[in-house]
């Protein structure tokens, strides 16, 4: 009688071991597409300041009556061999209209190193009227020892930010991409 109590839990245990190896699987699959979904959600609604970081075309003409003021500011990762600044602190811009912003990067080692800048801009309701032209965050940057760069972002506002935004935050992270690689 023991022995038939065993051959019905055999059917019943490999079910359940191809049910739990499926799940895992679907849970693995969930997982490495859930980034993807992410950055595109982000893209799309601006959640998390993520910006479009594909070039945006200049249709737009600019609201001269209208006047919203820009601040840049600029960070390094705390294992990064670099000085990074902003050229000017803030501007004055007008939607709609076509602005160009310049940063300052230097390679503090005695070595080549790469970089790369990750972009952000607050508040987040902003962040889909923030469209870059050209900027110096679509690729990674290669700095020859000792190296110092001027960086540069062309953008525009556009003229459907909501009206109550008056102030937009522009923010870059530089980090070295060996660094980010290695880790």
């Amino acid at each position: 009688m023991g022995r038939q109590t065993e051959k019905r839990q055999e059917p019943g245990s490999a079910a359940l071991a191809g049910r739990l190896a499926l799940l895992a699987l679907a849970m693995f699959g969930f997982g490495f597409l859930l980034v993807p979904v992410y950055d595109v959600f982000c893209e799309i609604t601006g959640l998390g300041g993520k910006t479009n970081d594909s070039a945006a075309t200049v249709e737009e003409t600019a609201v001269v009556n209208r006047a919203v003021d820009l601040e840049f500011v600029t960070r390094v990762n705390q294992y990064a061999p670099w000085e990074f600044r902003a050229s000017q602190h803030g501007m004055t811009v007008n939607p709609g209209g076509l602005y160009e912003a310049r940063f300052v990067a230097r390679n503090l080692r005695d070595r080549a190193v790469t970089a790369q800048a990750v972009p952000s801009v607050a508040p987040q309701q902003a962040a889909k009227h923030f469209k870059k032209i050209d900027c110096f965050c679509f690729t990674t940057q290669e700095f020859a020892a000792g190296e110092e760069r001027e960086l540069l972002v062309r953008f525009i506002v556009e003229p459907e930010l909501p009206e109550h935004i008056d102030t937009i935050t522009l923010s870059y992270t530089f980090f070295d991409s060996n660094l980010a690689a290695s880790n």
